[in-house]
C-alpha cells in the first residue's frame, strides 16, 4: 500500500492545482485558483509560503529568462517573487470575460499548452490553446466545458488533455508545434469522479487526479487501469512528481462546495514508487 503524507501548513486550499516542480528553486509550486494564491514548498527546509493573487490563477510555469508566467482570469502575465511583481496580462479571450484559465503546461519545445473555461461552468466556451515560443496563440480546439492537463508523453508523440465535465480524457497525437487526431482515450464512469490533472512518469503511463473520485489513478500507455491509490480528500485536483530525483510526488486538492475538514484541501505527498519527468520552461517573449 502507498504511503500518504498530509503536507502540514497554516491554511487549505479553496481549489489546488497547477502542480508544478522547479528545479532551479528546488521547490514545488502550485496554484489556489479560487482564493486567489500561489503557493510554495521548499522541499530542502520544508518550508510553505504563500502570496495571493490579484484575480483567479489557474497554472504557472517557469520563464527560461527567469520568474514564471502565470495563467490568470484575464490572461497571462510575469510573475516574479522575493518581492512579488505581476507583469501586464494579456490572452486570447479578451472577447469572453467570463472565461478563465484553467490548466496549463510548457513542453519541450518552449511553448506553452492551456485550457480556458467558463468561470460560472454553464457553457461549453472552453477552449484548448497553444501559446508559441514566438509568442502567438493558437486556437487548438474548442467546445469545452471544464478543460484539464495536459500531460505530454516522455517521448514527446502524445498529449493528453480532459474535459472533465465529459468525463473523458483525449489523447492528441504532438509533434512539436501542434496536435491532431484528438480520440477519446479514457472515460471515467460515475463512481470514477472526473479526471482532473494529470501527468506522465518516466515510463509513460499517465496519472489521473480523480474530482469527486478521492484517489490517483495511472493508466498504461494503451489506456488500461494499472492501479489507484486512494486518498482522504474527496476532490483532488492535480499530480506532479518533484524533488533531484524525480521521485517524489505531490498531490494537490480542494475543499471548496465541501464542509470544512482536515484533509480536504490538503497537499499531499504519495510514495508512488516511479519517477516523473522534468518540467519544461517557456521560451518565448514575456507578456506586455
Amino acid at each position: 500500500m502507498a504511503t500518504v503524507r498530509k503536507i502540514e501548513r497554516e491554511t487549505c486550499d479553496v481549489l489546488g492545482e497547477g502542480a508544478l516542480w522547479c528545479a532551479r528553486d528546488g521547490a514545488f509550486y502550485w496554484v489556489d485558483i479560487l482564493a486567489p494564491a500561489l503557493n510554495r514548498l521548499t522541499l530542502a527546509s520544508g518550508a510553505v509560503e504563500r502570496w495571493a493573487m490579484p484575480e483567479p490563477l489557474g497554472w504557472v510555469v517557469e520563464h527560461a529568462g527567469g520568474g514564471f508566467v502565470g495563467g490568470f482570469r484575464s490572461g497571462i502575465a510575469s510573475i516574479t517573487l522575493d518581492p512579488l511583481m505581476i507583469g501586464p496580462r494579456t490572452g486570447p479571450e479578451a472577447h469572453l470575460p467570463g472565461n478563465r484559465m484553467n490548466d496549463g503546461k510548457a513542453d519541450r519545445h518552449g511553448s506553452i499548452w492551456c485550457g480556458t473555461m467558463d468561470m460560472a461552468e454553464e457553457q461549453a466556451s472552453g477552449s484548448l490553446y497553444r501559446l508559441g515560443s514566438d509568442g502567438a496563440w493558437q486556437q487548438i480546439d474548442a467546445g469545452y466545458h471544464v478543460p484539464n492537463g495536459p500531460a505530454l508523453s516522455p517521448c514527446g508523440g502524445w498529449m493528453y488533455h480532459a474535459d472533465s465535465g465529459r468525463r473523458v480524457i483525449y489523447r492528441f497525437c504532438h509533434d512539436g508545434h501542434t496536435v491532431q487526431d484528438r480520440q477519446p482515450f479514457i472515460r471515467f464512469g460515475e463512481d470514477d469522479g472526473y479526471p482532473d490533472g494529470m501527468t506522465c512518469d518516466a515510463e509513460g503511463y499517465l496519472w489521473v487526479a480523480h474530482w469527486d473520485g478521492g484517489r490517483i489513478s495511472r493508466f498504461d500507455p494503451d489506456g488500461a487501469l494499472d492501479r489507484s491509490i486512494a486518498l482522504p480528500a474527496q476532490r483532488v485536483t492535480n499530480v506532479a512528481f518533484a524533488g533531484d530525483a524525480l521521485d517524489r510526488m505531490f498531490v494537490t486538492s480542494a475543499a471548496t462546495g465541501l464542509p470544512p475538514g482536515e484533509f480536504d484541501g490538503a497537499l499531499f505527498e504519495v510514495d508512488a514508487g516511479v519517477t516523473g519527468n522534468p518540467a519544461h520552461v517557456y521560451s518565448g517573449p514575456l507578456p506586455g
